[in-house]
């Protein structure tokens, strides 16, 4: 654990967020598994753990990270329990803190993504009991049932910058939007999207320009503002027809947006020559091989949605840093020698998303991202 980037929390020190050696930090004791350090300014006591995923746990760090690692692979609580020799009571509690510890990660990571392209997808699951076994009260209550993790996804990096889980109402779709745009450097880039009508209801809420339209004629009201369309805004839809279960036509149509903005978006797009959804589909593909509780015909649904989406939070996190992309593998100019002298040499470089993103320059290990310390608000660039 990197021990240089502690920092105080006191609100009333006026070291409070400046990380060593501005800190003025000093180790104090050692406590548990780790050390603690003392300001030199309040004398508040910090130890080593607070600000990770470890702080204030009292398991081992060996037997924390074997659980954390099969939390983020997709394992069930109950199963993660057998790994770690414990039970599933002893697992709960872990879940809640790794999505929070994930969450500060990513954003504080995805701030400025440049995307020039973003397709909008939901993925469907349930939650709790089925929609068909609800009770009149469930049904009032809006929790449990069919839930969806409404996705914003770019085709190009793998990198996903923006995740909801809640119901189908366009205030899911709002919410996929406002985190895309406070994790991208504020670029409108090409939309393409299935026929939800919500979509462009939520590209309009977010993205619109208000405008008042001209009044014709002398009679009647004067036209109220109305939200337009930007015209650097490029929403596509992709329509799909099948039959007996087979995609049979694939169309596409332009929701906002001009033909020339669709046609530059794809000159820019290094992975696309048309407008489709496949890449956020194919990452579907593999939420759902890696999470049991995304499957369809499984009894692991998660219970409540808090879970789920704690659950998803540290599976991208993990996903994004940890796990290499077969995709974004680069070649190596001269191959490496093999280690010992034995075997082939090695001709690519293992990228994960983040390290195509340009958010980290080197492939994290699972006990990187735990022990990372999220910096506070005040150092983001």
């Amino acid at each position: 654990m990197d021990d240089t980037t502690c920092y105080g929390r006191s609100a009333q020190c006026p070291r409070d967020g400046h990380v060593a050696p501005r800190a003025r930090v000093k180790r104090h004791d050692w406590q548990r598994q780790g050390p603690r350090f003392r300001c030199e300014r309040c004398g508040m006591v910090v130890a080593a753990t607070t600000g990770t995923a470890s702080g204030g746990r009292r398991t081992d760090l060996h037997t924390s990270l074997r659980g954390a690692t099969a939390l983020a692979e997709g394992v069930s609580l109950r199963a993660t329990g057998r790994l770690v020799r414990g039970d599933q009571e002893t697992v709960n509690p872990w879940l809640p803190v790794l999505g929070q510890h994930g969450q500060g990660v990513m954003h504080a990571f995805c701030r400025t993504l440049p995307l020039h392209e973003c397709h909008l997808e939901e993925l469907w699951t349930c939650i709790h009991t089925q929609e068909g076994h609800l009770t009149p009260p469930e049904h009032l209550a809006a929790v449990s049932g069919e839930a969806w993790v409404w996705m914003a996804f770019s085709p190009v990096d793998q990198v996903g910058p923006a995740w909801v889980v809640g119901k189908r109402p366009l205030r899911s779709a709002r919410r996929r939007l406002l985190r895309r745009t406070s994790a991208t450097e504020g670029s409108m880039p090409c939309f393409p999207s299935d026929a939800r009508p919500h979509d462009a209801h939520a590209l309009l809420a977010v993205y619109g320009v208000w405008d008042t339209p001209p009044r014709h004629g002398r009679r009647g009201r004067v036209p109220h503002p109305r939200r337009d369309p930007p015209p650097e805004v490029c929403d596509a839809v992709v329509v799909t027809e099948r039959a007996h279960g087979r995609v049979v036509h694939v169309t596409t149509r332009l929701v906002s947006g001009t033909t020339e903005h669709g046609a530059t978006a794809l000159r820019m797009s290094p992975v696309r020559r048309t407008i489709t959804t496949d890449g956020v589909e194919r990452q579907h593909v593999t939420v759902r091989q890696h999470a049991r509780r995304m499957g369809r015909t499984v009894h692991a649904f998660s219970t409540d949605p808090a879970s789920l989406e704690a659950q998803r939070t540290v599976a991208c996190a993990y996903a994004h840093c940890v796990i290499p992309h077969r995709r974004l593998r680069q070649r190596f100019a001269c191959p490496l020698p093999p280690k010992g002298g034995k075997g082939s040499s090695k001709t690519w470089k293992s990228v994960p998303p983040a390290m195509a993103a340009g958010l980290t320059d080197h492939v994290w290990t699972m006990d990187a991202l735990l022990s990372f310390r999220v910096p506070p608000k005040s150092l983001w660039l």
